[in-house]
């Protein structure tokens, strides 16, 4: 079975694939009739240029990009990536809470710039975790590994979701009232028609000042500009992994001392990218043995 991967995905499970051309999508300039499975990463699959597919396997949990209505219009299978990358997602996310809470990057700058004088720094107090409430939008697998993590800092964790679950792991809440209560909110939803501007302008007011919110989720559940202008006011604090014009970071954004900013690196360690490629592999390899997919999306 004829293979189209848009770059050489990590770890040697890569390599038991027969048949795979790695180009691009970008770089395609006309139809491939004969690729009957592509391995994207959550990018706009061209299927006009690829009229014989017959399946999609995400190297991701998100879909949002993929052009999934038109997928399934057209019987395509599609896979992803779910459970492999909990674990790494919900580190960075926990990391992105203590870079904002305990203001460590900004610290790091003092340092390299030479303004550290001593080690009594009135002027430089942040807030610690023990204690503090975590709202977290979104229990899904992420959001669980989050709260899990939240026990060992002794945060008191509440939780918004469409459905309401029973669970030892968080309090349930309506969102504008997680959010009102929180002292730290983090974002675990996928990107979907609902969620996009999700966390918008009114929202965002009825977080109390000094608040830290965290989005390792997707850019566009956040209003940006509305974000933006609660940081440059100083009332907020953030950490930010995602964006919604990615790799475009908001200009202001960057010489702000409240805002930590990393490069989407929510699964970016050796060992989840490896178990991604895995999955993703096993199932195009199910496949093509006509067996049942393993994280089927639709």
């Amino acid at each position: 079975m004829k293979v189209l991967a848009t770059r050489r995905y990590p770890g040697s499970a890569f390599d038991e694939l027969a048949d795979v051309e790695i180009r691009a999508l970008g770089e395609l300039e006309s139809a491939l009739p004969d690729v009957k499975a592509l391995i994207v990463a959550n990018e706009p699959v061209p299927v006009e240029l690829l009229p014989g597919l017959e399946l999609v396997a995400n190297f991701s949990v998100g879909y949002d990009r993929l052009g999934i209505g038109e997928l399934r219009r057209r019987g395509v299978a599609v896979t992803n990536t779910p459970a492999v990358l909990s674990a790494a997602t919900a580190d960075l996310t926990l990391a992105l809470i203590l870079g904002v809470r305990r203001r460590i990057v900004e610290g790091d700058a003092r340092v390299r710039r030479g303004e550290w004088t001593g080690s009594w720094a009135d002027s430089f107090l942040a807030e610690e975790l023990t204690g503090s409430t975590l709202g977290i939008v979104g229990l899904g697998g992420i959001g669980q590994a989050v709260a899990r993590r939240a026990r060992g800092f002794d945060l008191n964790v509440l939780y918004t979701q469409r459905t309401q679950v029973e669970t030892d792991l968080g309090e349930f809440r309506e969102l504008d009232e997680l959010l009102a209560e929180s002292d730290i909110v983090t974002i675990h939803v996928p990107l979907t028609p609902e969620t996009r501007g999700l966390i918008d302008a009114r929202r965002l007011a009825l977080l109390r000042a000094g608040t830290s919110l965290v989005n390792t989720a997707r850019g566009e559940i956040v209003d940006e500009a509305a974000l933006g202008a609660e940081l440059v006011s100083g009332r907020l604090r953030a950490g930010l992994d995602v964006y919604a014009h990615e790799p475009h970071v908001p200009e202001e954004w960057l010489s702000l001392p409240n805002v930590v900013l990393t490069p989407h690196l929510g699964t970016s360690t050796r060992q989840t990218r490896e178990a991604m490629t895995r999955l993703v592999v096993d199932n195009v390899l199910a496949f093509e043995r006509g067996e049942p997919l393993l994280t089927p999306v639709v």
